[in-house]
């Protein structure tokens, strides 16, 4: 395997992409109730104008605009007072020149009516007679019908991952059910006869599973489902029955270590032994995880992933996630901020390097400075906000420097 014949990291993600244009993820009819953080399969499209009648938006009365015009303190506009429009009914009278009636906020404006005037601008001098203190334009403290959403309008895309807010959103329009796609289904392997799980005994030479149990979370963290998690010691068979029981239960397998170069390391031939293309991009010329490798098994992708945890975590934000998102068409904004670089950052030449650092706060300022450490060290991880990327073009960051810095 030589790892000197390496991808881009935009030429991966284009591979990627075309080799798993045809994957297909089925949908299913759900509940609004049990759809927050899920995928539209749908769009979704306004039967209905809403609101569906002119509301008010303050407590006050319903006018024609031009019976206000004039109106001040020292001379008001006298109108007659017609009645009321109580809440949850319709309006029954109609508002001509010269007329007003009280309604609510959220009532229905009455048929004649162009604008609210406030009760606080008002003064009732009788039961039939109120008198204008300031003049109001057409449409004034008005939602006029189809103001929120109208009939026929894309309220939601395809491919929106469904928020609190988009629930509130649906009930509105009266719609109770919504089409969903399932949920991306990964298995999970960590390999190494030095990995053991948690609830095992930690002996000299031994190394507690990190990377499965942070993989997991970032799969649940984009909505996916880990059907299986598994340590596979450093044995081809092993390890190949294991990757044919992911791609059968599995939409993405995730190896994770035995992708770097030593003899012990089996996932590149395992990949190759089973039904499929095999690995198709050998390398990644990115810092850190550049010995991470893609493989198509039985229509399924199948990631060897470095064993270093920061590598391994970056390579699944930077490749994996993004083949995930596009799968089933996610259209959301990356989770960025930015902010002004503290210190001088160097790069790796040819690399696209991903450098973690910490966020700080000076005189309302957001200041990034770089956290160095080994890609092996968990707790960079940990003590890092997020991570700079320096494209492969460049030589590194200076110091006053405006970058994005995005959150893992």
């Amino acid at each position: 395997m030589d790892f000197f014949k390496v991808e881009s990291v935009d030429n991966a993600k284009e591979k990627l992409i075309d080799k798993f244009k045809n994957m297909e993820i089925n949908t299913r009819n759900e509940d609004i109730l049990n759809v927050t953080g899920r995928i539209l399969a749908k769009d979704i499209i306004s039967n209905i104008n809403v609101p569906d009648f002119n509301r008010s938006t303050v407590d006050g009365y319903a006018i024609k605009s031009s019976d206000s015009h004039g109106s001040s303190e020292s001379m008001p506009s006298i109108l007659n007072l017609k009645g009321e429009v109580r809440m949850g009914e319709k309006a029954k009278e109609e508002i001509f020149p010269g007329e007003a009636i009280y309604v609510p906020t959220g009532g229905m404006i009455p048929k004649g009516a162009d604008s609210m005037i406030m009760i606080e601008n008002t003064e009732k001098i009788d039961k039939e007679t109120l008198a204008i203190y300031r003049p109001v334009s057409k449409n004034e403290n008005m939602i006029l019908i189809g103001d929120d959403i109208k009939r026929d309008q894309i309220v939601f895309k395809k491919g929106r991952r469904i928020t609190p807010k988009d629930i509130g959103t649906l009930s509105a329009m009266g719609i109770s059910r919504v089409e969903i796609f399932n949920k991306l289904k990964f298995f999970v392997i960590s390999t190494g006869d030095e990995i053991i799980d948690l609830d095992e005994k930690l002996e000299i030479g031994k190394i507690r599973d990190i990377n499965g149990y942070a993989l997991d979370s970032l799969i649940k963290t984009i909505g996916g489902e880990v059907v299986k998690r598994i340590i596979v010691k450093d044995n081809f068979h092993l390890l190949k029955d294991e990757v044919k029981s992911g791609v059968n239960k599995a939409d993405i397998v995730l190896i994770s270590g035995g992708s770097s170069v030593g003899v012990r390391d089996f996932t590149y031939d395992v990949l190759n032994s089973l039904r499929g293309s095999g690995v198709f991009i050998k390398g990644i010329s990115i810092k850190p995880g550049k010995p991470t490798l893609v493989g198509e098994v039985n229509n399924k992708a199948v990631f060897g992933l470095p064993g270093h945890p920061v590598s391994s975590i970056i390579v699944f934000k930077v490749l994996v996630e993004y083949l995930a998102k596009n799968i089933l068409g996610v259209n959301e904004h990356v989770q960025k901020t930015r902010a002004i670089m503290d210190f001088n950052i160097h790069s790796s030449p040819g690399k696209e390097t991903y450098q973690m650092v910490k966020l700080d706060e000076k005189n309302g300022e957001l200041y990034a400075s770089p956290n160095f450490g080994k890609s092996g060290l968990i707790t960079l991880l940990s003590n890092s906000d997020g991570y700079v990327v320096i494209k492969d073009h460049e030589e590194g960051l200076d110091r006053g420097e405006k970058r994005d810095v995005y959150f893992i």
